[in-house]
């Protein structure tokens, strides 16, 4: 009569079998052992994970003055100045329309200029002067631009009213609104989706007609 000699995988060094009780105390001391033979590795190669992540990151302190007032923040280099205006100053009034610089809902001013905020990165603008929507009233009165598309019902939802008042205001000041057809073409960057090009047109042309103030 043959016996199988395959040891018994819960037999202990001297070859007997634990009972029960033993069985399982042996089989949670093994579970534990192997737990903390292989936690450490675990633990730093996790580390060594989220290190190297934020390398790769490169996370950059950067300072943009936007409005008249500098302000500190922690951004990737490959960030917008757009999402560094919405996402990281809270300045939502800067929209995001295409994030392909066609619609012209994210223009800002940048020393003056018209731009695109989609197109350029925040670390760019560093030691520039920014304005966007939130910084062209003075206090409770409102800029002249955002007077006279109120006036002329210069927009309908809304969403890309921002981004044509600052355009309309770069507009006049460039000297590119002196007849309804100039205005039409250097505003031709902003898009309205809601049609409200004639009231636009209007309110940009009665801005361009004011008076300069000395």
């Amino acid at each position: 009569m043959s016996h199988d000699s395959t040891p018994d995988p819960a037999a202990g060094p001297s070859g007997a079998v634990p009972n029960d009780g033993t069985r399982r105390t042996f089989m949670k001391q093994a579970g534990g052992l192997l737990g903390l033979a292989l936690a450490p590795p675990l633990v730093a190669q996790a580390e060594r994970l989220t290190a190297y992540s934020k390398t790769v990151a490169g996370v950059t302190t950067l300072q943009l003055k936007v409005n008249g007032t500098v302000r500190s923040l922690q951004v990737e280099p490959r960030v917008s100045l757009l999402d560094a205006l919405r996402e990281y100053l809270d300045l939502t009034g800067t929209k995001k329309g295409c994030d392909h610089g066609q619609c012209g809902a994210c223009t800002v001013h940048v020393d003056g200029r018209r731009i695109n905020a989609c197109l350029t990165l925040a670390v760019m603008n560093q030691g520039k002067e920014i304005t966007t929507i939130e910084g062209l009233a003075q206090g409770e009165a409102l800029h002249p631009m955002q007077q006279a598309f109120i006036k002329h019902d210069g927009f309908q939802c809304g969403y890309c009213t921002p981004g044509q008042i600052m355009s309309g205001v770069a507009c006049v000041r460039e000297g590119h609104a002196g007849t309804d057809d100039q205005t039409r073409e250097w505003m031709s960057g902003n898009l309205c989706r809601c049609g409200a090009y004639p009231n636009i047109v209007a309110a940009v042309r009665e801005v361009a007609n004011q008076p300069a103030k000395g």
